[in-house]
């Protein structure tokens, strides 16, 4: 019996490391899932004010386009969450075949005990037993027995109980898996069938777009020279900021001395934060970092887009991302105001926003707050840059998953 009890108990003890990584996995995936429903439901919030703008069609396909990657990685994650809870009832299906053989096993052995207790129930046979030995030391160890059977009998009692205790709590555990994965099946369903609609929204998007090409193809290109001027200003103040002492040391001007010497402690702090940054908003990113081709007129490439843009609720402030000083204030046409930030060597780019919180010369401290999202043209969009000196950097790299 204690054979089969060491047995199962290393069993137990085996299956533990993989219950605990499957319950991390799980919450992880609970979180992004969390995560994404959250984005959707910005870009959603997104649509419904730009629904009666006629002119923003292009807005709402990336929008469209943005929910629709959204959404397929929400889809995903369930499913990877589906194919742990298939993994899990398994587990917890041979956990209760494993502990009810054991109290089988259990409950047969008590069984043959009280049988042979019942036999042998008249108390007077038992001193006989004890009596009728050979010697003290045959009679001493004849008592040792029925002392031992009788504490066996409840020993054994309490074993079945505590495995009848156990087989419950699985078999609760196993529902409550079950109820789970039928709970994330309906949700998958329900999100594929979202998708489809969504993909249906998206190819009319597509096609309207590509009747209305000369009306929409001016409204391109006045946001690419949007785009390709903050390019230019945001490239040009760096280098403005770097020449005041080319980054190496100090100079004077007017008698007053002056120096713009890199800090170099803060550089490699920022540097080391790489990919661990918090967000500057939370939203849902509707542009991506680099060059694109346009969604629908494919022969046409859009300009290098320097950062991200994200989609955002109406009135979002923008935090700092890291400790820093804040270098340049300046108003561009699409992008209203926006904050230029140095980190030492590298710097951070906040724009489209309505109010400032802060003034040149500022020292910020991470998280702190530098402005409030503004609603141009009905879109509550933010757009985030981060250089390396006059090197863009892909923001998704540098900030927290």
């Amino acid at each position: 019996m204690r054979k089969v009890l060491v047995i199962v108990l290393l069993a137990l003890a085996a299956a533990l490391p993989l219950s605990a990584q499957k319950s991390s996995s799980m919450k992880k995936l609970e979180s992004q899932r969390a995560q994404l429903e959250k984005e959707i439901a910005v870009l959603n919030r997104q649509l419904k004010d730009n629904s009666s703008a006629k002119e923003k069609e292009l807005t709402k396909l990336s929008l469209v386009k943005s929910k629709i990657q959204a959404r397929e990685k929400l889809i995903a994650a369930s499913d990877q969450a589906l194919r742990i809870l298939d993994d899990s009832i398994r587990t917890c299906r041979a956990d209760i075949g494993k502990l009810q053989a054991r109290h089988d096993t259990l409950s047969a052995y008590y069984s043959r005990l009280v049988r042979s207790t019942y036999k042998n129930r008249d108390s007077r046979m038992w001193y006989m037993y004890v009596l009728s030995s050979q010697s003290i030391g045959q009679g001493f160890r004849r008592f040792g027995y029925l002392r031992s059977l009788a504490s066996e009998m409840g020993a054994q009692a309490t074993r079945i109980r505590e495995t009848s205790a156990a087989l419950e709590v699985e078999k609760e555990r196993l529902e409550s898996l079950r109820a789970t994965e039928a709970d994330v099946r309906r949700q998958v369903v329900s999100e594929r069938s979202k998708l489809r609609s969504e993909e249906d929204e998206s190819s009319r998007l597509v096609e309207k777009l590509s009747k209305d090409r000369k009306k929409y193809e001016s409204q391109l290109r006045e946001k690419n020279r949007q785009k390709e001027a903050l390019n230019k200003k945001i490239a040009d103040l760096i280098r403005q900021q770097q020449s005041k002492g080319g980054g190496k040391g100090s100079g004077s001007k007017g008698g007053k001395k002056t120096s713009t010497v890199i800090d170099t402690k803060l550089s490699n702090e920022f540097a080391s934060n790489k990919g661990r940054l918090p967000w500057p908003v939370e939203g849902a990113i509707v542009e991506r970092f680099g060059k694109h081709r346009h969604p629908v007129y494919q022969n046409v490439e859009l300009p290098q887009n320097n950062g991200v843009t994200l989609a955002v609720k109406r009135g979002t402030q923008a935090r700092a991302v890291f400790n820093g000083t804040v270098s340049q204030i300046v108003v561009l046409p699409g992008y209203n105001q926006c904050v230029l930030v140095n980190h030492g060597a590298y710097y951070t780019l906040y724009s489209k926003l309505a109010t400032v919180a802060v003034k040149p010369g500022d020292k910020v401290k991470t998280g702190q707050i530098v402005g409030t999202v503004d609603t141009i043209g009905g879109e509550d969009l933010f757009h985030f840059e981060l250089w390396n000196g006059t090197t863009p950097q892909n923001p998704e790299n540098w900030l927290r998953d």
